[in-house]
């Protein structure tokens, strides 16, 4: 491949995970619909969870026939499963239990540490190198969203204030680092759209029965079916086909960056959604965050040097 051959698909990659990630931004905006808050509760985070597992599996299925998709290999079956303990049982759960305990715009920039964890597991996953100035604008950008945080935390409190579920927050990024990163090396070798796909399918054994556990009984407002409908389709299904794709074009470490975008995007919809305030402190701390990710797309990721054999 030439070097304007690479850069093309760089580009490409880097185009798929924006819309990947707008795809994304609703997540928690939608997640807070569906799970309602800790005075006017809706499904619980479980249900949530689970359901929009369920439901991604079934259209899975339907795809995977269509396609008429060969069997993963063997050596496929155990990334599929951490795959699917990140962004199938980990990030869900973790981020539909806390969210009726926080709003979406206060979780939107915790999870903005996400990039940068996802950018570490790409890097040791692919055994890529990125140069000194591609980690500092990470950095710097994930340093921005939880200075926002922590920010955004005190006000009113006369000081931080720490909710629980922002550890839930930070466990649920983590998990997802580690599904991205190894589905990204999966889409590698198999259609990136499979890779989400087998991941759902494997999970229904536990995600099945939990669904049906969890069934809600209370009458639900149709906006909190609304808000599960959506996480369902696009956030558990749609949205992985354009992200493992642009992750496997672009690479883990580059196309991550896009990421530092999503906590400033979940917060413009978060408004007409929820009604919640945006202002211009929280416009001038996502202009400078996507300041960094313009850099940093700039900066050099390169390969690592294969081992000699002495």
């Amino acid at each position: 491949m030439n070097t304007s051959q690479h850069s093309a698909q760089i580009s490409k990659g880097l185009w798929l995970g924006l819309l990947a990630i707008v795809i994304f931004s609703l997540t928690l905006p939608m997640t807070r619909l569906a799970v309602g808050s800790a005075d006017a509760p809706q499904m619980s985070g479980i249900f949530i969870a689970m359901g929009r597992a369920v439901v991604a599996a079934m259209l899975s299925a339907v795809f995977l026939l269509v396609t008429r998709a060969p069997l993963p290999q063997r050596q496929d079956w155990w990334p599929l499963a951490v795959t699917a303990g990140g962004v199938v049982f980990g990030f869900p759960l973790l981020t539909s239990i806390a969210m009726r305990y926080v709003e979406a715009v206060h979780a939107s920039v915790i999870v903005g540490v996400l990039p940068l964890a996802t950018a570490a597991v790409g890097a040791l996953l692919h055994r890529q190198r990125p140069s000194a100035g591609f980690w500092g604008c990470a950095i710097l950008g994930s340093s921005l969203v939880v200075a926002f945080a922590m920010l955004r935390s005190g006000n009113g409190a006369g000081g931080l204030s720490i909710h629980a579920a922002d550890l839930l927050l930070i466990a649920a990024c983590l998990c997802a680092a580690v599904g991205y990163g190894y589905g990204a090396r999966l889409s590698q070798r198999m259609q990136a759209e499979h890779v989400i796909c087998w991941a759902l399918l494997i999970s229904l054994p536990l995600s099945l029965p939990l669904t049906f556990f969890s069934w809600p009984t209370a009458p639900l407002q149709a906006s909190a079916w609304w808000g599960f409908g959506y996480v369902a389709v696009f956030s558990m299904w749609l949205g992985f086909f354009a992200w493992y794709r642009g992750l496997a074009l672009g690479g883990t470490v580059r196309v991550s960056q896009v990421q530092l975008v999503q906590p400033f995007l979940s917060m413009l919809f978060a408004v007409p959604l929820l009604g919640e305030r945006l202002d211009a402190v929280t416009v001038g701390f996502g202009l400078a965050v996507i300041t960094t990710v313009f850099i940093g797309k700039k900066m050099p990721v390169n390969a690592a040097a294969p081992r000699v054999a002495t």
